[in-house]
Protein backbone atom coordinates (compact mmCIF):
# COMPACT_ATOMS: atom_id res chain seq x y z
CA UNK A 1 0.00 0.00 0.00
CA UNK A 2 1.19 3.42 -0.92
CA UNK A 3 2.09 5.30 2.28
CA UNK A 4 1.14 8.65 0.81
CA UNK A 5 -2.54 8.64 0.39
CA UNK A 6 -2.49 6.94 4.00
CA UNK A 7 -0.68 10.10 5.46
CA UNK A 8 -3.88 12.60 3.82
CA UNK A 9 -6.89 10.11 4.88
CA UNK A 10 -5.46 9.09 8.18
CA UNK A 11 -6.05 12.50 10.41
CA UNK A 12 -9.72 12.59 8.49
CA UNK A 13 -10.27 9.00 9.16
CA UNK A 14 -9.16 9.75 12.96
CA UNK A 15 -11.35 12.67 13.35
CA UNK A 16 -14.63 10.44 12.33
CA UNK A 17 -13.79 8.05 15.16
CA UNK A 18 -13.16 10.77 17.46
CA UNK A 19 -16.62 12.08 16.49
CA UNK A 20 -18.30 8.71 17.13
CA UNK A 21 -16.30 8.11 20.19
CA UNK A 22 -17.34 11.21 21.73
CA UNK A 23 -21.42 10.46 20.60
CA UNK A 24 -22.12 7.00 20.22
CA UNK A 25 -21.59 6.21 24.26
CA UNK A 26 -24.47 4.46 26.26
CA UNK A 27 -27.69 6.78 27.35
CA UNK A 28 -26.44 6.55 31.17
CA UNK A 29 -22.94 8.99 30.02
CA UNK A 30 -22.29 11.87 28.76
CA UNK A 31 -20.37 12.76 25.60
CA UNK A 32 -16.62 12.91 26.17
CA UNK A 33 -13.42 15.06 25.35
CA UNK A 34 -11.10 12.78 26.84
CA UNK A 35 -12.48 9.93 24.70
CA UNK A 36 -12.38 12.06 21.56
CA UNK A 37 -8.74 13.45 22.11
CA UNK A 38 -7.22 9.87 22.73
CA UNK A 39 -8.34 9.03 19.12
CA UNK A 40 -6.55 12.45 18.21
CA UNK A 41 -3.56 11.20 19.68
CA UNK A 42 -3.25 7.72 18.40
CA UNK A 43 -3.98 8.77 14.70
CA UNK A 44 -0.71 11.35 15.16
CA UNK A 45 1.17 8.63 16.62
CA UNK A 46 0.31 6.54 13.41
CA UNK A 47 1.66 9.35 10.98
CA UNK A 48 4.51 10.39 12.78
CA UNK A 49 5.25 6.10 12.36
CA UNK A 50 4.38 6.21 8.83
CA UNK A 51 6.37 9.51 8.34
CA UNK A 52 9.63 8.01 9.98
CA UNK A 53 8.96 4.93 7.77
CA UNK A 54 9.32 6.29 4.56
CA UNK A 55 12.60 7.67 5.34
CA UNK A 56 13.97 4.15 7.21
CA UNK A 57 13.06 1.87 4.48
CA UNK A 58 13.34 4.22 1.31
CA UNK A 59 15.63 2.93 -1.07
CA UNK A 60 17.42 5.16 -3.53
CA UNK A 61 17.14 5.34 -7.32
CA UNK A 62 13.08 4.21 -6.34
CA UNK A 63 12.09 7.76 -7.28
CA UNK A 64 15.04 9.78 -7.39
CA UNK A 65 15.70 12.48 -4.92
CA UNK A 66 11.88 12.59 -4.20
CA UNK A 67 11.02 9.80 -1.23
CA UNK A 68 7.52 8.39 -2.73
CA UNK A 69 5.34 9.02 -5.17
CA UNK A 70 1.51 8.14 -6.21
CA UNK A 71 -1.01 8.80 -9.15
CA UNK A 72 -4.31 7.83 -9.89
CA UNK A 73 -6.04 9.79 -12.76
CA UNK A 74 -9.22 12.04 -11.62
CA UNK A 75 -10.53 13.86 -14.53
CA UNK A 76 -8.32 12.53 -17.15
CA UNK A 77 -10.45 15.40 -19.61
CA UNK A 78 -8.88 18.43 -17.85
CA UNK A 79 -5.55 16.77 -17.29
CA UNK A 80 -6.07 17.25 -13.61
CA UNK A 81 -5.16 13.93 -10.96
CA UNK A 82 -4.69 12.92 -7.73
CA UNK A 83 -0.83 12.91 -8.06
CA UNK A 84 1.31 13.47 -4.77
CA UNK A 85 4.86 13.27 -4.20
CA UNK A 86 7.17 13.42 -1.02
CA UNK A 87 10.71 14.97 -0.46
CA UNK A 88 13.04 16.02 2.44
CA UNK A 89 10.91 19.30 2.39
CA UNK A 90 7.50 18.01 2.72
CA UNK A 91 8.37 15.36 5.29
CA UNK A 92 10.13 17.89 7.43
CA UNK A 93 6.72 19.94 7.37
CA UNK A 94 4.48 17.12 7.54
CA UNK A 95 6.73 15.89 10.80
CA UNK A 96 6.24 19.55 12.22
CA UNK A 97 2.38 19.40 11.65
CA UNK A 98 2.17 15.80 13.46
CA UNK A 99 3.80 16.50 16.31
CA UNK A 100 2.33 19.74 16.92
CA UNK A 101 -1.36 17.90 16.62
CA UNK A 102 0.02 15.29 19.26
CA UNK A 103 1.17 17.80 21.52
CA UNK A 104 -2.25 19.61 21.46
CA UNK A 105 -4.38 16.85 21.95
CA UNK A 106 -2.07 15.62 24.48
CA UNK A 107 -1.25 18.24 26.74
CA UNK A 108 -4.50 20.46 26.03
CA UNK A 109 -6.52 20.10 28.57
CA UNK A 110 -9.86 17.52 28.13
CA UNK A 111 -12.09 18.31 30.22
CA UNK A 112 -15.46 18.08 28.72
CA UNK A 113 -16.44 21.06 26.34
CA UNK A 114 -19.71 21.38 23.88
CA UNK A 115 -19.19 19.11 20.89
CA UNK A 116 -15.63 17.86 21.43
CA UNK A 117 -16.27 15.41 19.12
CA UNK A 118 -17.01 18.09 16.15
CA UNK A 119 -14.09 20.06 17.28
CA UNK A 120 -11.18 17.04 17.25
CA UNK A 121 -12.94 16.18 14.08
CA UNK A 122 -12.69 19.67 12.91
CA UNK A 123 -9.13 19.76 13.77
CA UNK A 124 -7.82 16.67 11.93
CA UNK A 125 -9.96 17.24 8.81
CA UNK A 126 -8.07 20.78 9.31
CA UNK A 127 -4.62 18.74 9.38
CA UNK A 128 -5.70 16.73 6.15
CA UNK A 129 -5.88 19.70 4.32
CA UNK A 130 -2.21 21.21 5.54
CA UNK A 131 -0.42 17.27 5.09
CA UNK A 132 -2.57 17.47 1.68
CA UNK A 133 -0.69 21.02 1.10
CA UNK A 134 2.39 19.41 1.77
CA UNK A 135 2.38 16.63 -0.77
CA UNK A 136 0.00 17.27 -3.85
CA UNK A 137 2.21 18.06 -6.96
CA UNK A 138 -0.87 18.32 -9.07
CA UNK A 139 -1.80 22.57 -8.77
CA UNK A 140 -5.16 21.46 -9.21
CA UNK A 141 -4.89 19.35 -6.09
CA UNK A 142 -2.98 22.08 -4.18
CA UNK A 143 -5.75 24.40 -4.73
CA UNK A 144 -8.04 21.66 -3.48
CA UNK A 145 -6.52 21.05 -0.34
CA UNK A 146 -5.46 24.70 -0.01
CA UNK A 147 -8.96 25.42 0.41
CA UNK A 148 -9.88 22.26 2.87
CA UNK A 149 -7.37 23.93 5.08
CA UNK A 150 -9.51 27.28 5.56
CA UNK A 151 -13.46 26.04 6.39
CA UNK A 152 -12.86 23.84 9.43
CA UNK A 153 -10.07 26.39 10.70
CA UNK A 154 -12.91 29.28 10.44
CA UNK A 155 -15.56 27.04 12.59
CA UNK A 156 -13.05 26.07 15.02
CA UNK A 157 -12.44 30.38 15.94
CA UNK A 158 -15.92 30.82 15.86
CA UNK A 159 -17.55 28.40 17.58
CA UNK A 160 -14.70 27.29 19.86
CA UNK A 161 -12.91 30.67 20.06
CA UNK A 162 -12.97 33.48 23.01
CA UNK A 163 -14.58 36.71 23.26
CA UNK A 164 -14.08 38.11 19.74
CA UNK A 165 -13.78 34.89 17.82
CA UNK A 166 -16.99 35.96 15.48
CA UNK A 167 -14.73 38.64 14.16
CA UNK A 168 -11.75 37.22 14.05
CA UNK A 169 -12.69 34.20 12.42
CA UNK A 170 -14.49 36.30 9.30
CA UNK A 171 -11.40 38.14 8.90
CA UNK A 172 -9.26 34.93 8.88
CA UNK A 173 -11.84 33.75 5.68
CA UNK A 174 -11.78 36.74 3.92
CA UNK A 175 -8.05 36.98 3.94
CA UNK A 176 -6.83 33.71 3.32
CA UNK A 177 -9.87 32.75 0.62
CA UNK A 178 -9.22 36.08 -1.40
CA UNK A 179 -5.51 35.33 -1.70
CA UNK A 180 -6.58 31.74 -2.68
CA UNK A 181 -8.63 32.82 -5.44
CA UNK A 182 -5.85 35.05 -6.69
CA UNK A 183 -3.77 31.45 -6.54
CA UNK A 184 -6.25 30.21 -8.57
CA UNK A 185 -6.18 32.62 -11.17
CA UNK A 186 -2.47 32.23 -11.25
CA UNK A 187 -2.86 28.52 -11.58
CA UNK A 188 -5.23 28.73 -15.15
CA UNK A 189 -2.93 31.07 -16.44
CA UNK A 190 0.04 28.95 -16.02
CA UNK A 191 -1.82 26.17 -17.08
CA UNK A 192 -3.24 27.69 -20.43
CA UNK A 193 0.19 29.09 -21.16
CA UNK A 194 1.16 25.67 -20.89
CA UNK A 195 -1.61 24.50 -23.22
CA UNK A 196 -1.28 27.11 -26.11
CA UNK A 197 2.50 26.32 -26.05
CA UNK A 198 2.43 22.58 -26.21
CA UNK A 199 -1.26 21.72 -26.42
CA UNK A 200 -1.29 19.22 -23.83
CA UNK A 201 -3.88 20.50 -20.73
CA UNK A 202 -2.50 19.12 -17.76
CA UNK A 203 -2.22 20.30 -13.98
CA UNK A 204 0.88 18.32 -13.33
CA UNK A 205 3.66 20.21 -11.41
CA UNK A 206 6.66 19.14 -13.37
CA UNK A 207 4.95 19.22 -16.58
CA UNK A 208 3.92 22.83 -15.87
CA UNK A 209 7.71 23.90 -14.96
CA UNK A 210 8.70 23.43 -18.25
CA UNK A 211 6.43 26.17 -19.72
CA UNK A 212 7.90 28.78 -21.75
CA UNK A 213 6.96 32.27 -20.00
CA UNK A 214 8.04 35.61 -21.46
CA UNK A 215 9.34 37.89 -18.34
CA UNK A 216 6.59 39.81 -17.58
CA UNK A 217 4.08 36.53 -17.78
CA UNK A 218 6.27 34.74 -15.26
CA UNK A 219 6.45 37.75 -12.82
CA UNK A 220 2.96 37.91 -13.32
CA UNK A 221 2.08 34.15 -12.19
CA UNK A 222 4.85 34.21 -9.46
CA UNK A 223 3.35 37.09 -7.82
CA UNK A 224 -0.34 35.58 -8.02
CA UNK A 225 1.16 33.29 -6.58
CA UNK A 226 2.74 35.06 -3.77
CA UNK A 227 0.18 36.92 -2.95
CA UNK A 228 -1.51 34.03 -1.59
CA UNK A 229 1.31 32.70 0.30
CA UNK A 230 2.23 36.02 1.47
CA UNK A 231 -1.30 35.99 3.53
CA UNK A 232 -0.82 32.98 4.64
CA UNK A 233 3.17 33.34 5.93
CA UNK A 234 2.40 36.26 6.78
CA UNK A 235 3.80 39.41 5.28
CA UNK A 236 3.04 42.53 6.22
CA UNK A 237 0.56 44.83 5.07
CA UNK A 238 -1.25 41.52 4.39
CA UNK A 239 -1.11 40.15 8.50
CA UNK A 240 -4.14 42.27 9.76
CA UNK A 241 -5.83 39.10 9.78
CA UNK A 242 -3.08 37.24 12.24
CA UNK A 243 -3.52 38.60 15.74
CA UNK A 244 -7.28 38.44 16.34
CA UNK A 245 -7.36 34.98 14.63
CA UNK A 246 -4.63 33.57 17.11
CA UNK A 247 -5.83 36.03 20.43
CA UNK A 248 -9.46 34.45 19.71
CA UNK A 249 -8.35 30.74 18.87
CA UNK A 250 -9.12 28.49 21.11
CA UNK A 251 -5.77 27.06 22.51
CA UNK A 252 -5.19 23.94 20.29
CA UNK A 253 -6.75 26.44 16.64
CA UNK A 254 -3.70 28.79 18.24
CA UNK A 255 -1.21 25.96 17.72
CA UNK A 256 -2.19 24.80 14.29
CA UNK A 257 -2.26 28.07 13.51
CA UNK A 258 0.92 29.28 14.37
CA UNK A 259 2.97 26.39 14.15
CA UNK A 260 1.57 24.59 11.06
CA UNK A 261 -0.50 27.11 8.54
CA UNK A 262 1.61 30.11 8.25
CA UNK A 263 4.23 27.25 7.37
CA UNK A 264 2.42 26.42 4.33
CA UNK A 265 3.29 29.89 3.15
CA UNK A 266 6.52 29.58 3.19
CA UNK A 267 6.74 26.14 2.04
CA UNK A 268 4.64 27.36 -1.25
CA UNK A 269 7.06 29.75 -2.22
CA UNK A 270 9.88 27.35 -2.05
CA UNK A 271 7.95 25.02 -3.64
CA UNK A 272 6.00 27.02 -6.00
CA UNK A 273 7.46 30.65 -6.04
CA UNK A 274 11.08 29.68 -6.33
CA UNK A 275 10.76 26.94 -7.79
CA UNK A 276 8.49 27.14 -10.71
CA UNK A 277 9.21 31.17 -11.78
CA UNK A 278 13.72 31.17 -10.48
CA UNK A 279 13.65 33.90 -12.99
CA UNK A 280 11.03 36.15 -11.60
CA UNK A 281 11.64 35.13 -7.93
CA UNK A 282 15.50 36.56 -8.74
CA UNK A 283 14.02 40.18 -9.88
CA UNK A 284 11.57 40.07 -7.09
CA UNK A 285 14.02 40.06 -4.78
CA UNK A 286 14.95 43.52 -3.42
CA UNK A 287 11.05 43.44 -2.72
CA UNK A 288 10.97 40.17 -0.94
CA UNK A 289 13.87 41.76 1.04
CA UNK A 290 12.53 45.09 1.89
CA UNK A 291 8.92 43.45 3.07
CA UNK A 292 10.81 40.27 5.12
CA UNK A 293 12.69 43.38 6.99
CA UNK A 294 9.47 45.36 7.41
CA UNK A 295 8.05 42.07 8.96
CA UNK A 296 10.78 41.92 11.36
CA UNK A 297 10.42 45.33 12.85
CA UNK A 298 7.27 45.78 12.64
CA UNK A 299 6.52 42.52 14.20
CA UNK A 300 9.29 43.03 16.74
CA UNK A 301 7.79 46.31 17.67
CA UNK A 302 3.96 45.80 18.24
CA UNK A 303 5.02 42.76 20.31
CA UNK A 304 6.97 45.04 22.66
CA UNK A 305 3.46 47.14 22.54
CA UNK A 306 1.21 44.18 24.33
CA UNK A 307 -0.12 42.59 27.12
CA UNK A 308 -2.32 40.15 25.88
CA UNK A 309 0.18 37.54 26.12
CA UNK A 310 -1.57 35.40 22.93
CA UNK A 311 -1.36 38.57 21.04
CA UNK A 312 2.45 39.53 21.46
CA UNK A 313 2.74 36.00 20.94
CA UNK A 314 1.00 36.37 17.44
CA UNK A 315 2.74 39.42 16.55
CA UNK A 316 6.18 37.33 17.38
CA UNK A 317 5.11 35.13 14.86
CA UNK A 318 4.96 37.62 12.19
CA UNK A 319 8.75 38.84 13.15
CA UNK A 320 10.00 35.73 13.28
CA UNK A 321 8.91 34.74 10.29
CA UNK A 322 10.03 37.48 8.44
CA UNK A 323 13.03 36.06 8.44
CA UNK A 324 11.96 33.12 5.68
CA UNK A 325 11.65 35.94 2.67
CA UNK A 326 15.09 36.79 2.45
CA UNK A 327 16.18 33.23 2.97
CA UNK A 328 13.94 32.06 0.21
CA UNK A 329 14.41 34.78 -2.27
CA UNK A 330 17.93 35.64 -1.57
CA UNK A 331 19.02 32.95 -4.16
CA UNK A 332 21.77 30.97 -1.78
CA UNK A 333 21.18 27.59 -0.57
CA UNK A 334 22.39 28.62 2.86
CA UNK A 335 19.78 31.38 2.73
CA UNK A 336 17.13 28.43 2.29
CA UNK A 337 18.40 26.23 4.37
CA UNK A 338 17.90 29.12 7.28
CA UNK A 339 14.67 29.72 5.97
CA UNK A 340 13.75 25.46 6.50
CA UNK A 341 15.25 25.42 9.83
CA UNK A 342 13.32 28.64 11.08
CA UNK A 343 10.27 27.41 9.87
CA UNK A 344 10.63 24.29 12.03
CA UNK A 345 12.38 25.96 15.46
CA UNK A 346 9.62 28.44 15.23
CA UNK A 347 6.79 25.86 14.86
CA UNK A 348 7.61 24.08 17.65
CA UNK A 349 8.65 27.06 19.73
CA UNK A 350 5.72 29.13 19.38
CA UNK A 351 3.71 25.80 19.36
CA UNK A 352 4.73 25.21 22.88
CA UNK A 353 4.44 29.40 24.10
CA UNK A 354 0.94 28.90 22.86
CA UNK A 355 0.46 25.93 25.02
CA UNK A 356 1.82 27.60 27.89
CA UNK A 357 -0.55 30.82 27.07
CA UNK A 358 -3.51 28.46 27.07
CA UNK A 359 -2.64 27.15 30.19
CA UNK A 360 -1.98 30.19 32.01
CA UNK A 361 -5.78 31.40 30.87
CA UNK A 362 -7.46 27.72 32.10
CA UNK A 363 -6.03 28.34 35.48
CA UNK A 364 -6.23 31.98 35.99
CA UNK A 365 -9.21 33.19 33.30
CA UNK A 366 -6.97 36.19 31.87
CA UNK A 367 -4.34 36.22 29.04
CA UNK A 368 -3.58 39.83 30.26
CA UNK A 369 -0.02 40.25 31.91
CA UNK A 370 -0.76 42.61 34.02
CA UNK A 371 -3.15 40.62 36.26
CA UNK A 372 -1.06 37.42 35.85
CA UNK A 373 2.03 38.64 38.04
CA UNK A 374 5.19 36.74 38.71
CA UNK A 375 3.96 32.64 39.30
CA UNK A 376 7.45 30.89 39.49
CA UNK A 377 6.53 30.13 43.31
CA UNK A 378 3.22 28.50 42.57
CA UNK A 379 4.07 27.11 38.83
CA UNK A 380 7.97 26.43 38.64
CA UNK A 381 7.35 23.49 36.01
CA UNK A 382 5.00 25.98 33.97
CA UNK A 383 7.49 29.03 34.57
CA UNK A 384 10.28 27.27 33.73
CA UNK A 385 9.23 25.65 30.81
CA UNK A 386 8.33 29.27 29.95
CA UNK A 387 11.00 30.45 30.44
CA UNK A 388 13.41 28.24 28.14
CA UNK A 389 10.93 28.50 24.90
CA UNK A 390 10.76 32.45 25.34
CA UNK A 391 14.26 32.78 25.23
CA UNK A 392 14.33 30.37 22.16
CA UNK A 393 12.38 32.93 20.24
CA UNK A 394 14.90 35.59 21.32
CA UNK A 395 17.36 33.52 19.65
CA UNK A 396 19.56 32.60 22.21
CA UNK A 397 22.66 30.60 20.41
CA UNK A 398 22.32 27.11 20.79
CA UNK A 399 18.80 26.48 20.36
CA UNK A 400 17.16 26.09 17.19
CA UNK A 401 16.21 29.48 16.26
CA UNK A 402 19.45 30.96 16.45
CA UNK A 403 20.62 28.56 13.64
CA UNK A 404 18.02 29.47 11.30
CA UNK A 405 18.24 33.45 12.11
CA UNK A 406 21.99 33.03 11.57
CA UNK A 407 22.13 31.31 8.37
CA UNK A 408 19.42 33.70 6.81
CA UNK A 409 20.88 36.85 8.13
CA UNK A 410 24.61 35.35 7.22
CA UNK A 411 23.21 34.66 3.79
CA UNK A 412 21.69 38.17 3.37
CA UNK A 413 24.76 40.17 4.27
CA UNK A 414 26.54 38.48 0.94
CA UNK A 415 23.34 40.17 -0.69
CA UNK A 416 22.32 43.70 0.97
CA UNK A 417 24.81 44.26 3.93
CA UNK A 418 22.26 46.81 4.55
CA UNK A 419 19.11 44.86 4.84
CA UNK A 420 21.27 42.03 7.28
CA UNK A 421 21.85 45.04 9.44
CA UNK A 422 18.22 46.10 9.57
CA UNK A 423 16.75 42.60 10.48
CA UNK A 424 19.28 41.89 12.86
CA UNK A 425 18.28 45.04 14.79
CA UNK A 426 14.64 43.21 15.12
CA UNK A 427 16.44 40.82 17.61
CA UNK A 428 17.08 43.76 19.82
CA UNK A 429 13.54 44.41 20.29
CA UNK A 430 12.94 40.11 20.62
CA UNK A 431 15.13 40.34 23.29
CA UNK A 432 12.92 43.35 24.58
CA UNK A 433 9.34 41.73 24.22
CA UNK A 434 10.71 37.87 25.51
CA UNK A 435 12.09 38.91 27.99
CA UNK A 436 9.54 41.53 29.19
CA UNK A 437 7.31 39.16 29.25
CA UNK A 438 8.93 36.19 31.37
CA UNK A 439 9.40 39.75 34.25
CA UNK A 440 5.89 39.88 34.20
CA UNK A 441 4.49 36.52 34.06
CA UNK A 442 6.94 34.24 35.91
CA UNK A 443 9.47 36.62 37.48
CA UNK A 444 7.62 39.69 38.91
CA UNK A 445 6.38 39.82 42.47
CA UNK A 446 3.49 37.34 43.00
CA UNK A 447 -0.21 38.50 43.15
CA UNK A 448 -1.53 38.30 46.62
CA UNK A 449 -4.98 37.21 45.90
CA UNK A 450 -3.56 34.01 43.59
CA UNK A 451 -5.48 31.10 44.17
CA UNK A 452 -3.94 27.93 44.89
CA UNK A 453 -3.03 27.12 40.78
CA UNK A 454 -2.10 23.29 39.51
CA UNK A 455 1.33 23.09 37.70
CA UNK A 456 2.45 21.10 35.19
CA UNK A 457 2.10 17.46 35.80
CA UNK A 458 5.18 14.88 35.34
CA UNK A 459 3.82 13.50 31.92
CA UNK A 460 2.82 17.19 30.38
CA UNK A 461 6.83 18.07 31.44
CA UNK A 462 7.91 14.59 29.95
CA UNK A 463 6.37 15.78 26.61
CA UNK A 464 7.46 19.54 26.48
CA UNK A 465 11.09 17.93 27.60
CA UNK A 466 11.30 16.15 24.15
CA UNK A 467 10.30 18.94 22.41
CA UNK A 468 12.89 21.21 24.68
CA UNK A 469 15.83 18.66 24.12
CA UNK A 470 14.85 18.70 20.03
CA UNK A 471 15.38 22.24 20.23
CA UNK A 472 18.79 22.57 21.61
CA UNK A 473 19.98 19.56 19.04
CA UNK A 474 18.47 22.01 16.20
CA UNK A 475 20.26 24.47 17.45
CA UNK A 476 24.07 22.42 18.21
CA UNK A 477 23.68 20.54 15.38
CA UNK A 478 21.25 21.70 12.42
CA UNK A 479 23.39 20.33 9.74
CA UNK A 480 21.31 16.79 9.48
CA UNK A 481 18.24 18.74 9.40
CA UNK A 482 19.42 21.01 6.85
CA UNK A 483 20.47 18.20 4.70
CA UNK A 484 17.64 16.08 4.90
CA UNK A 485 14.98 19.04 4.14
CA UNK A 486 16.64 20.75 1.32
CA UNK A 487 13.24 20.72 -1.30
CA UNK A 488 14.43 18.37 -4.36
CA UNK A 489 15.14 19.41 -8.18
CA UNK A 490 12.68 20.04 -10.60
CA UNK A 491 13.79 17.05 -12.09
CA UNK A 492 10.61 14.54 -12.92
CA UNK A 493 10.30 11.33 -10.62
CA UNK A 494 10.42 8.32 -12.40
CA UNK A 495 6.81 7.58 -12.63
CA UNK A 496 4.29 8.39 -14.76
CA UNK A 497 2.72 11.29 -15.01
CA UNK A 498 -1.16 11.19 -15.88
CA UNK A 499 -1.32 14.03 -19.03
CA UNK A 500 -4.60 15.19 -20.45
CA UNK A 501 -5.02 16.34 -23.91
CA UNK A 502 -7.91 18.92 -24.77
CA UNK A 503 -10.77 17.57 -25.75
Amino acid sequence: MNPLPVLVLLPITGGGLAWLAAHIRPHSARPSARDASWWTVLATLIGETLALAMVTFHHTGHAGPWLEHFSTPWIPAMGIAVRLDIDGLSLSMIWLSLVLCFLCAFLVPRQDMPGAGTFHFLFLATLTGIIGTFLATDLFLFFFFWELMLVPMFVLIAAWGHEDRQRAAMKFFIFTQGGGLIMLLAILGLVMTHFRATGVLTFDYFALSRTPLSPALSMLLMLGFFIAFAVKLPVVPVHVWLPDAHTQAPTAASVLLAGILLKTGGYGMIRFDVMLFPDAASRFLPVAMTLGVVGILYGAWMSCMQDDVKRLIAYSSISHMGFVLPGIFGGSAMGMQGAIVQMLAHGLGTGALFLIAGAIQDRLHTRDMRHIGGLWGAMPRLSGTGLFFAVASLGMPGLGNFAGEFLVLLATWHVSPVTATLAASGLILAAIYALRMVNRIFLAAPRTDLRPVRDFPARQMAIFACVMAFMVVLGLYPQPFMTFSAPSPLSVTAMPRPEGRAP
